[in-house]
């Protein structure tokens, strides 16, 4: 079965308000964001300002059952927040969001990319098929969104119609789009429901660049294969293109890869042994950043999220351990890292800078 990663996140018990009693620093850090609704996808624009995406705490409803266990209510509760010269502003609200009823494990702005001056681009959580979509009553669930620099929000693509129409992966129709890289020409957009990356060009056709397979369960909890579930993706210096994986469940410590992806050939496996990756990003130095929700075992434990410096021969350096299931990281121009944590609860979310 396709398992997208808000689902999979609400059946390993991600709807818990626990928090982190903070970080256990290998590096020293700093809050500098706090107060946010299920922060997910962070991008610099060419200003500097940070941008962060709330996927939102859902709302009123309409509220549907979208698997044992686990109800989702539908509002206007997404935004994007600003950093700018160390103020914290919401700039942008009322997108399309749902959440499990306390608030948690929201789908909603998943990611934030910009291509030079011309604004945000944003994807849209969905986390699931088309029926599950008119059920919801979600109007942008699924799509990936332009957001101008006065405030203009204008829809690119419904990358989950692309889905569901053409499903190039097999399996249940299911699209959550979740990470996304805007560049020149074209948008790439790494969708975790239909476990594959998709390219949106400038006037908004969608076409598959790679699909991304399932692997033979090894516990005998869970089904007995464990789906792809992509959730990021970013190109490194010499061009070439990086996707990372969370896995699906029970989030198997291991089993999670950054796939090479060169267009036209299957993903190649580039290093492995991670478990429940958010995202990557590489800095100017090519160094590459990951996240993992958390670590160790099966299902996803609170405060066991890592964020770490892996080298092109896959050594891996811990940089922040014992994070609350962080969701993103982002490289300022002057090298600075920021990671976010207390990613899949509302209100408590915060963006913490690394280093002095």
């Amino acid at each position: 079965m396709k398992l997208n990663v808000l689902s999979s996140l609400a059946l390993a018990g991600l709807g818990c308000l626990g928090t982190s009693g903070g970080a256990l620093a290998q590096s020293p850090y700093t809050v500098v964001m706090s107060g946010l609704d299920n922060p997910r996808g962070m991008a610099f624009a060419p200003n500097g300002a940070l941008y962060v995406a709330e996927a939102g705490r859902g709302g009123s409803g309409p509220c549907i059952v979208n698997g044992p266990g686990e109800t989702r209510c539908y509002g206007k509760s997404g935004a994007i927040t600003r950093l700018w010269r160390g103020q914290q502003s919401r700039v942008v609200d009322d997108l399309d969001s749902h959440a499990l009823p306390d608030g948690s494990s929201a789908s909603g702005p998943n990611d934030i990319s910009f291509q030079g001056t011309g604004g945000g681009f944003v994807t849209i959580g969905l986390g699931g098929g088309p029926e599950f979509k008119q059920a919801l009553g979600t109007e942008f669930g699924g799509n990936l969104m332009r957001l101008t620099a006065s405030g203009q929000r204008q829809v690119v693509s419904d990358v989950a119609a692309y889905e569901f129409t053409n499903n190039p992966a097999g399996g249940p129709v299911d699209s959550n789009p979740f990470g996304v890289l805007a560049e020149p020409g074209g948008r790439l957009v790494a969708d975790a429901g239909a476990n594959a990356l998709f390219r949106v060009s400038a006037d908004g056709i969608v076409e598959t660049v790679a699909v991304f397979p399932s692997r033979p369960n090894p516990t005998p909890i869970g089904p007995p294969m464990i789906e792809a579930v992509p959730t990021s993706v970013a190109r490194a210096a010499d061009g070439t293109l990086y996707v990372g994986q969370l896995s699906g469940f029970p989030f198997v410590q291991g089993l999670a890869s950054i796939f090479r992806v060169v267009p036209g050939q299957p993903p190649a496996v580039h290093c492995t042994g991670f478990k429940a990756i958010m995202d990557i990003a590489f800095a100017r130095d090519g160094s590459l950043y990951v996240v993992e929700n958390a670590t160790g075992g099966i299902f996803l434990s609170p405060n066991s999220g890592q964020l770490s410096r892996v080298a092109p021969d896959c050594t891996r350096t811990s940089l922040l351990v014992g994070l609350n299931r962080p969701t993103s990281v982002a490289i300022a121009g002057d090298g600075a890292i920021y990671v976010t944590n207390n990613g899949v609860t509302p209100g408590i979310g915060e963006v913490l800078k690394v280093g002095p």
